[in-house]
């Protein structure tokens, strides 16, 4: 590289940091609550990116949990073990044998994984799941799911705990029920959603492996109320796996989260250029106290 490329390089990079100021600081001793999935696990250039990026959230003073999937480990793991997946209105039937592999991957590979790619960024991150401290108990979802869980209680202090410390927690999606013994299978996006709700998180970022919530034209919304989803649901705009995700973002909403974005994970540094950026990156779906992109917080 030529001497004038890299002077470039460093004054672009410098002017970059510079205009991210402000947004820093509007988000300093935020909560964001970040459901991270899709492609970006399976690949450790994109889960590399993806910790540097909650790194550097935690570094400037903002509060970050980090909740994941991992259905293709666990379609994996089952396919090894000869137990057969069944679907039923594309969601996993999960029955004892299931629930105690979908545990396994969750709780141990998938979790600490993540765990470990944040270490290795700089950061400090500890593992856990649902069933940790009672952070989220469930009951059955539908009784036809078998142990697919729906929250019906939180307990976040051990969060706020962690936060206290410098520690970015890293939330697996496996819950216990009213009878401890039980175990259940949590949706991703609904986990995190349970957990921004809890917390009144600033914002929740669902991480999909789609651009966004698109409207009758084909084209990404960039921000919408919540009569707008309610409206684009009814008139079947927003539909499939798209309606569990604005579902989520809706309830979160009511129990007090300002702002709910769903972007595409597949773009590099998507949280930053949402929180960091004027125009954001994907679909945010906010509050009505919430101004438009275009306005500050």
């Amino acid at each position: 590289m030529k001497p004038q490329d890299m002077n470039r390089d460093w004054h672009a990079t410098a002017r970059t940091l510079s205009e991210a100021l402000p947004y820093m600081q509007r988000y300093s001793g935020a909560v964001v609550v970040v459901k991270f999935g899709g492609n970006a696990m399976g690949d450790a250039t994109e889960m590399a990116r993806f910790a540097r990026d909650i790194v550097l959230m935690r570094q400037v003073g903002m509060n970050p949990i980090v909740v994941h999937g991992g259905g293709p480990m666990i379609n994996d793991l089952l396919g090894r073990l000869g137990i057969e997946s069944r679907f039923v209105r594309g969601k996993r039937v999960t029955d004892q044998k299931t629930v105690e592999v979908v545990e396994m991957v969750l709780t141990g590979l998938v979790n600490k994984r993540i765990v470990q790619a944040i270490m290795d960024e700089g950061g400090r991150a500890v593992g856990l799941s649902g069933k940790d401290d009672d952070l989220m108990v469930c009951e059955a979802d539908d009784p036809e799911l078998g142990f697919v869980g729906r929250p019906i209680e939180m307990n976040v202090q051990v969060l706020r705990d962690l936060f206290s410390a410098g520690i970015i927690p890293v939330v697996a999606p496996v819950a216990t029920g009213m009878d401890p013994l039980e175990t259940f299978n949590v949706n991703g996006d609904t986990a995190a959603g349970a957990i921004a709700g809890a917390l009144a998180a600033d914002r929740l970022l669902l991480l999909t492996d789609v651009a966004g919530v698109k409207d009758a034209s084909g084209e990404v919304v960039t921000q919408l109320s919540p009569d707008d989803v309610r409206k684009l649901t009814a008139e079947g705009v927003i539909a499939g796996g798209m309606i569990p995700k604005t579902e989520t973002a809706l309830k979160a909403i009511e129990q007090g989260v300002r702002g709910v974005v769903i972007l595409d994970g597949r773009v590099p540094n998507a949280c930053l250029l949402e929180l960091f950026t004027e125009h954001g990156a994907g679909s945010l779906i906010r509050s009505p106290d919430l101004p438009s992109r275009s306005a500050s917080d």
